[in-house]
């Protein structure tokens, strides 16, 4: 089942930058950091830090804001994510973003929620290609996932559940958690936790008056062709 795709966002740096892996390991040369000291902090494998350095494997949003925190440094110096300005995003003008350089990840992202003083919750669309998973992870915080379509298999401490759409799981994020798409079709989830995902910064607004909106009238019907949101200079 094929859910909206949004028109397409464009591209917030120049094309020229480093990819990310290489400027991720640059960074931890800086700090004098080995890869076991990375992994350690950030909750990995020293095989999956170094994937990710090289290039092999493209790591969640989740993902990277460990490594980002490892390293002593906001998500934002890597990855430049829309913000949360708006109160109201539509389904048509969203925009679709991913970590990946050339679609090697296929995983995209659209962000649903606002940023404004006292906010805890951000909320994303993730869509997830065929054969997708994660890595192993845990956090702080809690999280919910809402099957929009597709299906999902999540493995909490181990035990596995398959997530159909319309199911929807609620966990303490400090599990340790597992996803992917095992089937042969793409997957739409709802995404929503408590961790700082989009590395906003001091948020604007008024919390009595802010609010975040979005319309999806004939989603199914839409097309999407996403493109890639690469990181900015930001140190």
């Amino acid at each position: 089942m094929n859910t909206s795709q949004a028109k397409p966002a464009t591209p917030a740096a120049e094309p020229d930058l480093a990819p990310l892996g290489e400027r991720l390991r640059k960074r931890r040369k800086e700090l004098k950091l080995t890869l076991q000291e990375v992994a350690d902090k950030a909750g990995f494998s020293v095989g999956f830090i170094s994937q990710i350095e090289r290039g092999i494997t493209v790591p969640s949003l989740v993902s990277l804001v460990s490594v980002c925190r490892a390293l002593n440094v906001e998500i934002s110096s890597f990855f430049r994510q829309p913000a949360g300005r708006d109160p109201v995003t539509r389904h048509d003008s969203r925009p679709v973003y991913g970590l990946a350089r050339d679609g090697q990840n296929g995983v995209t992202y659209e962000r649903l929620s606002a940023a404004f003083p006292g906010n805890v919750l951000r909320s994303t669309l993730i869509h997830e290609p065929p054969g997708f998973r994660s890595e192993p992870m845990s956090h702080e915080g809690e999280e919910i996932f809402y099957i929009v379509s597709g299906a999902l298999t999540l493995e909490l401490d181990g035990e596995r559940m398959i997530l159909e759409a319309g199911d929807t799981v609620h966990f303490p994020s400090t599990r340790i958690h597992v996803t992917w798409n095992h089937t042969a079709e793409p997957a739409t989830i709802f995404h929503t936790c408590t961790m700082d995902v989009f590395g906003d910064g001091e948020p604007e607004g008024d919390p009595k008056t802010s609010l975040a909106v979005t319309r999806a009238a004939d989603r199914r019907n839409a097309i999407r062709k996403p493109r890639l949101i690469k990181g900015d200079k930001q140190s």
